[in-house]
């Protein structure tokens, strides 16, 4: 007794394991590359300056968005308490780096107030982030 031949199904090939794969090298990818960029202050358009050069990263910096708003190290801070906030992070017998990023729409009152501020602080350099 013959019994009856079960039809021929065509050969498939199931993608979804090989999209999950894809997927997770994907994943890694993205996520390693977050960790390359240093984020130093808040997105701001800066000005372009010929000398503008690259030094070593800031220890402390102070953002001025296009609102006028004043953050220290991401954080929103008024200019009366910018001094105070500054000598905080000041550590004794060292110096300092405060690298300004303000946004180019700023009133220049105002930047030049907020340079003020923290050149009153003892033992702080000043530096002004430009892009190239």
């Amino acid at each position: 007794m013959r019994l009856q031949d079960e039809p021929e199904i065509p050969a498939q090939i199931n993608i979804v394991p090989m999209i999950d794969v894809i997927f997770a090298i994907l994943t890694f990818f993205i996520m390693s590359t977050l960790y390359l960029t240093r984020s130093e202050g808040l997105p701001v358009n800066l000005p372009q300056a010929a000398t503008g050069k690259t030094d070593r990263p800031a220890q402390v910096t102070v953002t001025i968005n296009n609102n006028g708003e004043i953050f220290l190290n991401k954080k929103a801070i008024s200019l009366e308490q910018l001094e105070i906030g500054v000598r905080e992070k000041l550590e004794p017998q060292t110096q300092l780096m405060v690298i300004l990023n303000a946004d180019e729409a700023v009133n220049h009152g105002q930047v030049v107030a907020v340079m003020d501020k923290v050149r009153q602080v003892e033992g702080v350099k000043l530096g002004i982030a430009t892009r190239k």
